[in-house]
């Protein structure tokens, strides 16, 4: 059936199957593949293959299985690949087993209520964080991150929330990996910048993210801990710098930090 599609952008010169490869190796490249698409809304097979640093042809053989199984969808239009139905679902699974996003529903849309932001959920994936869930606000110029945005910690309000709580040399570690890339002039972008920001941050109980990854953005974050006293996410509230001025921000903090004290009390932890 492939033979008789017309061939564009996101089909292959050749699609000859790779010998003498395994199945673990195959599976590995799939996810690749999956984890790049996640991260457009369309990509090309020619963008994909350079990117995960494979041949068209094995790329797109591996799409292939995966579309079956409708973990990506190929766009005829526009010979794009996109992230499949269900992809989702299975994302989906892991939100449902996570009951703090669920116990976190309530203190968030109060936390939007009272601040007048978009309150933000996120959990760490190692060096980054990964943003679950969100509450917007009714203000039409405000901050958006769509379920699934990843950033690094260094430059991320709850990414810092969370640094904050684990051990230095935990915390050296994740460094290591990742560095601290610079996105804007305000991103601290030595260890010595970072870890005085994260003592200020643990004696507060709140971080402060003052345009370090987006310029005219501000965010304000605190750590959410379970019964066992381990981190397990955070909870933010982001938006415009201009309404996140100099005389409001403990206040903010204040509220931020009540919010994910709820959280953290309804998981059974303490405070």
């Amino acid at each position: 059936m492939v033979n008789h599609i017309k061939r564009g952008r996101g089909r292959p010169r050749s699609v000859a199957a790779e010998a003498g490869k395994s199945t673990v190796q195959a599976l590995d490249r799939g996810i690749a593949l999956l984890q790049t698409i996640a991260q457009h809304n369309g990509v090309s097979l020619s963008d994909l293959s350079v990117q995960v640093g494979m041949p068209a042809s094995s790329a797109h053989r591996l799409l292939m299985t995966l579309q079956q199984h409708d973990f990506v969808d190929f766009d005829e239009n526009t010979q794009l690949w996109q992230v499949g139905i269900e992809a989702f679902r299975v994302g989906s699974a892991y939100l449902s087993r996570s009951n703090f996003i669920e116990a976190a529903q309530a203190p968030l849309r109060h936390l939007m209520e009272v601040t007048g932001e978009t309150a933000n959920l996120a959990v760490m994936d190692n060096a980054e964080v990964v943003f679950v869930a969100q509450v917007e606000t009714t203000n039409p110029i405000r901050a958006f991150f769509s379920a699934g945005t990843r950033a690094l910690m260094h430059s991320s309000g709850i990414g810092k929330a969370l640094l904050a709580q684990l051990p230095r040399h935990k915390v050296d570690g994740l460094l290591k990996t990742v560095g601290l890339p610079q996105y804007t002039s305000k991103t601290l972008i030595t260890a010595k910048d970072l870890y005085a920001d994260l003592d200020l941050t643990s004696a507060r109980g709140w971080s402060f993210d003052e345009e370090e990854r987006y310029i005219g953005m501000s965010c304000v974050g605190a750590a959410i801990c379970n019964a066992h006293g381990e981190v397990v996410g955070g909870i933010s509230v982001s938006g415009p710098s201009v309404r996140f001025e100099a005389q409001h921000i403990a206040l903010i903090g204040a509220k931020v930090t009540t919010a994910a004290q709820q959280v953290t009390l309804t998981l059974g932890g303490k405070i």
